[in-house]
């Protein structure tokens, strides 16, 4: 499934990207889903295709990494050196990541959701976002009166 998102990544038209097969155990997933092998292979000519087909977005983003992490760094390159002026993002939910995955793409988010720390609009979230291994969740935070509560 893709979709085009604003608050995902700040700043960023973002063309979303779900990956399945997620080897996460995150409780209350909002996409159990994704836990078995749906959808799509997500070849080349696909990426082109949903690029094309989406006008103006300037992220691609990957939510989940499936099971095959060779495949999510192919993706990567392929953006890179087909589409240079998009930027490139992943959603992990592993606590940490490989340093390969900083340097395959712009932004790298990590952490399993858990929901009494909350989201990344929360100060209290175990979840971190990066650009260009840069901590940049504190730009969520900004968002009202919900981390006030």
């Amino acid at each position: 499934m893709t979709n085009i998102v604003l608050e995902e990544i700040p700043d960023r038209v973002t063309l979303a990207v779900e990956i399945s097969n997620c080897q996460g155990s995150c409780v209350g997933c909002h996409s159990p889903w994704l836990k078995t092998d749906v959808g799509e292979p997500l070849t080349e000519a696909a990426i082109d295709a949903l690029i094309a087909d989406n006008f103006g977005v300037n992220c691609f983003l990957l939510l989940g990494e499936g099971n095959d992490h060779e495949a999510v760094l192919r993706i990567a390159d392929h953006l890179r050196t087909k589409h240079p002026t998009l930027e490139r993002a992943i959603y992990s939910g592993r606590t940490a990541v490989e340093d390969e995955l900083f340097e395959a793409f712009d932004y790298v988010k990590v952490g399993p959701y858990i929901a009494e720390y909350g989201p990344l609009n929360k100060e209290t979230t175990n979840q971190r976002l990066y650009h260009h291994r840069e901590d940049i969740t504190p730009r969520f935070w900004h968002k009202g009166l919900e981390n006030k509560k």
